[in-house]
């Protein structure tokens, strides 16, 4: 059997930039074993799988080890493949993920909108095994449904800063998101999640379900703009609104193909 197979870099509008995420349109379900293999073949931070069901698609997410809870690159990437390659006609793509619900992506000329639920998340103590994670001491830490956040004083904090894999995979957690405010953006973060298969992800929208609310009460302010500072860089535009967060960004189409299962 043949499956179409696309990848974009998603949160730029720049090639070889941003986070890159393979897409495989569905007409139904393989098995979840075939799912994760075709990850791992891919070897990307996310693949994503969709299934149009109705008058929405059922959409999920695998890195190369495991089914995720949520993704926001893939799902721009799946909403940037629907829109431009697969003829879907309208302004707004109703996705729904098993684990995470309703999922909303909207199209206003080459942005797309992502419309996700905000995090639910509480502070938590900065234990040592919080502190042998990176070489630099947080000032605040936070729990949320699937990651650690940490909060660091400025900028160069994130940029700088070195981690330590091994006792960053040591934690209860699908990742670590790291942050402070930014010196030309609101707000700067990086991801790290190897006990995820994803050393370091290049840009995490759904890491901004957390980012979002939490920047969002800090400066006083809804519409915020976000740099993910890893080497390939993401470019956000993020609008708490409420119960809900908008994650706004670019993509670029890098390749199409087709895969084959014997």
């Amino acid at each position: 059997m043949k499956y179409k197979l696309y990848q974009v870099d998603a949160f730029t509008d720049t090639l070889f930039r941003g986070n890159p995420a393979a897409v495989c349109p569905l007409t139904e379900w393989l098995s979840d074993g075939i799912l994760q293999n075709i990850a791992m073949e891919n070897n990307l931070a996310e693949t994503a799988f969709y299934v149009k069901q109705d008058e929405r698609y059922v959409i999920r997410w695998f890195t190369p080890q495991v089914e995720v809870d949520l993704c926001g690159h893939a799902t721009l990437a799946a909403a940037f493949v629907l829109f431009n390659c697969e003829n879907y006609v309208g302004d707004t793509i109703n996705f729904y993920s098993p684990r995470s619900g309703e999922l909303h992506v909207r199209k206003n000329s080459d942005l797309l909108t992502l419309d996700f639920p905000a995090d639910e998340f509480h502070t938590t103590p900065i234990s040592n095994e919080i502190l042998l994670c990176f070489d630099k001491q947080p000032l605040e830490a936070y729990k949320g449904k699937t990651d650690y956040m940490l909060v660091y004083e400025k900028e160069s904090d994130i940029r700088d800063i070195l981690p330590h894999f091994e006792a960053i995979s040591a934690l209860k957690a699908r990742g670590v998101i790291i942050t402070a405010k930014g010196e030309d953006v609101d707000f700067v973060s990086r991801f790290f999640a190897p006990q995820s298969g994803i050393i370091e992800d290049p840009v995490t929208g759904s890491a901004h379900t957390t980012l979002t609310p939490y920047w969002s009460e800090k400066l006083s302010k809804t519409e915020m703009s976000a740099i993910q500072l890893s080497e390939r860089k993401g470019y956000l535009q993020c609008t708490f609104l409420g119960n809900r967060v908008e994650i706004g960004g670019h993509a670029k189409l890098y390749l199409s193909g087709e895969i084959y299962l014997q």
